[in-house]
């Protein structure tokens, strides 16, 4: 048995669908990855850019489209098969593979209507040169997981007022503000699932979901943003000046925001956890092939017992970090819309976790390379850099520790113990 396939649920169509899609990410996606990773944020999305080459190659085998279901064209996967897929993208890519996903047309087939479907689902679903693409946008310049993170105590703070508005004026909606630099694929996108306030006296809370094309008067997009990890990523703001779009547009009003936006997160949170994953799948099977290449000491690093103690902690990590993040997924995957059965704290539980899994095993895995670790010589460094962002992204691991931890205190049963002696003596 190989490493990492620790799943007796699994069977042979699941692991020849996950053989494939290791294949796709090994030959296709790390090249292109590495290829991309020094250029400037400008050559990333040139024409003549291989991120074109990936995307048309991806769009063309229906990786933009996994999670939806046959209805819409898509492959009609089982939760647990989106998840697999998902793990094994990211080995290759972290930042290729939310490029994939930056299009979320999928939240229209759940909650949008059948004009929104036939304008931007459908069309998605059929695209297969890479050139539809999406993004959806909710954090600002004075606003970041404060407004995304439904239980946060400022979510609701009347006072705290949001930097793009909408408002309504007949039969249109007038949007004005912006969003801010961390929305993937913001500046290439054509479409948009905007989060934007529209009653300011609900704070963040007041807010919609609207979809649109986005090649309308007064729409502007700033310059492609320059990171230290997950460069192949693009990322970019986007302004609004008086932008009109038709009342069909929103999708999702500030009746059901919060729900809505608790589905998707419930979703969201537990996919980025299983990206970590495979992210940090990558910097274990980088340092334990150059383990057992390097000589040192006289003999290969990996007979070395602190590399062994190494190895073993990095390898324990990984696999608490698959069976939470597939747990939370496979779970909340099955139940988006019901918000009796979505436990969003596990999805939180999942990102976190996983997430930081991915920076200490990679910065271990620098450890195990020594110097050459740090050296661009090798992937190493990059997925470090990469996996440094991954705590920051959708929904900081901080803020959702906060949030996590209250749901926990607030909303789980008490249990009551019987107290001794002793312990009543110490309470009293």
């Amino acid at each position: 048995m190989s490493y990492f396939e620790l799943d007796l649920n699994l069977s042979k169509e699941d692991a020849a669908l996950k053989k494939e899609t290791h294949k796709f990410a090994k030959e296709v996606m790390r090249p292109i990855a590495m290829e991309l990773d020094p250029m400037t944020p400008e050559e990333v999305i040139a024409p003549a850019s291989p991120l074109w080459t990936f995307m048309k190659k991806a769009y063309e085998l229906d990786y933009h489209i996994l999670p939806f279901p046959e209805d819409f064209g898509g492959p009609g996967l089982k939760p647990i098969q989106i998840q697999m897929v998902m793990e094994e993208l990211a080995w290759g890519s972290f930042g290729l593979t939310l490029m994939l996903n930056t299009s979320l047309d999928a939240a229209v087939a759940m909650g949008g209507g059948e004009q929104h479907i036939n304008q931007f689902t459908l069309p998605y679903c059929n695209c297969k040169d890479g050139s539809y693409i999406g993004c959806w946008a909710i954090t600002e310049p004075d606003h970041g997981s404060d407004t995304l993170v439904t239980g946060y105590p400022e979510f609701r703070d009347p006072n705290i007022g949001s930097q793009c508005r909408a408002t309504l004026d007949g039969e249109e909606w007038v949007i004005s503000g912006q969003k801010s630099s961390w929305i993937s694929g913001g500046t290439i996108a054509k479409t948009i699932l905007l989060m934007c306030q529209i009653d300011a006296s609900k704070g963040h809370a007041g807010s919609g979901m609207f979809l649109f094309d986005l090649d309308r008067p007064g729409v502007s997009k700033g310059k492609p943003l320059d990171k230290i990890g997950t460069r192949e990523l693009n990322q970019g703001e986007i302004f609004f000046d008086n932008v009109r779009v038709p009342k069909s547009a929103l999708v999702v009003g500030p009746e059901d925001y919060e729900d809505a936006l608790a589905a998707h997160l419930s979703m969201t949170l537990a996919m980025v956890g299983t990206w970590a994953t495979g992210l940090a799948r990558a910097g274990f099977d980088e340092a334990l092939e150059y383990a057992r290449n390097r000589i040192q000491g006289g003999k290969p690093l990996v007979e070395h017992k602190n590399i062994q103690d190494k190895l073993f902690k990095m390898f324990r990590q990984i696999e608490a970090s698959r069976q939470l993040c597939r747990a939370a997924f496979v779970y909340n995957w099955s139940h988006p819309m019901n918000p009796e059965k979505r436990v969003i704290e596990y999805s939180m539980a999942a990102k976190t976790f996983a997430t930081q899994t991915a920076l200490d095993v990679t910065s271990d895995a620098i450890q195990i390379f020594g110097g050459y670790g740090i050296s661009r010589e090798y992937i190493i460094e990059k997925l470090f850099r990469d996996a440094r962002t991954t705590l920051i992204c959708d929904g900081s691991n901080d803020t959702l520790t906060v949030v996590g931890g209250k749901k926990i205190a607030e909303t789980y049963p008490r249990q009551f113990y019987k107290m001794s002696k002793l312990g009543k003596r110490l309470h009293a």
